[in-house]
């Protein structure tokens, strides 16, 4: 299943949010988001997710567009995890993945045990089936992200966007998170922060005040020209002694 974005554009209150934006993400790649703060990579997630509908351009799936699609049917094939994903609700664990079997469900079409397994399923791929019936108010911060994302595999989605998954986590449940994703096998788009996590990508898009202004391999796009251009940092590249891996050091320039 192929999601593209084909010169999509977004302005609120004559201000563009996003301009002239073309990308293609392809079946089962991790494709990254990088970009300073209001830099439009949550409002191309929406846009991606079928939840914004571009003043210009379309988003397509597969060759349809979503602006043509109805919603439950794009959100059997595209789940979104958002930044500030939350429940209030005094719910278990479980209960708050069930709600990802929604789209799948109408008068015609109750719960059944096919949607059990799901549910079960999606605990299991986040490694929290043991905290199933636990009250969701009690999860750490790591164990509510995983739970989210649960929710959004529940969906038995084909794509994946994910916003910012990492943030507000100690390193320890950033990585867990990302190994997950890696793990997944789903074609996937995240919007990170940390350039080192974005190596992790099989691609990065670049966006810059709503414009996306590189895009390719971590090793083509995260150059010092560029890294200096849209995020104000000078960078030094070093070479992990032991397996090879290149991190990187930001200085900030002048």
């Amino acid at each position: 299943m192929t999601l593209q974005a084909h010169d999509i554009g977004l302005r609120v209150r004559r201000r563009s949010l996003l301009d002239g934006i073309d990308l293609t993400l392809a079946p089962a790649e991790i494709l990254g988001l990088i970009g300073p703060n209001g830099s439009g990579k949550s409002t191309l997630l929406r846009l991606l997710a079928g939840l914004v509908r571009p003043d210009s351009g379309q988003v397509t799936l597969d060759g349809r567009r979503l602006d043509q699609m109805p919603r439950r049917q794009i959100a059997r094939r595209i789940a979104l995890v958002a930044q500030n994903a939350e429940t209030a609700d005094r719910i278990t664990v479980r209960d708050a993945v069930r709600l990802g079997r929604t789209p799948w469900l109408d008068a015609l079409r109750p719960w059944s045990d096919a949607d059990e397994a799901h549910v079960a399923r999606a605990l299991a791929r986040v490694d929290l089936a043991h905290l199933g019936d636990r009250d969701w108010s009690t999860l750490s911060g790591g164990e509510r992200q995983r739970a989210h994302i649960a929710r959004a595999l529940a969906q038995n989605p084909q794509i994946l966007l994910l916003d910012e998954p990492t943030n507000h986590l100690d390193i320890r449940h950033q990585l867990e998170v990302l190994d997950l994703v890696a793990d997944l096998g789903l074609s996937t788009v995240i919007a990170l922060h940390d350039l080192n996590q974005a190596m992790r990508c099989d691609r990065l898009a670049v966006l810059q005040h709503g414009v996306l202004t590189a895009i390719g391999p971590p090793e083509e796009v995260l150059r010092a020209d560029i890294l200096a251009r849209v995020f104000g940092v000078q960078a030094t590249v070093l070479i992990d002694s032991h397996d090879g891996s290149r991190l990187m050091r930001f200085q900030p320039i002048g």
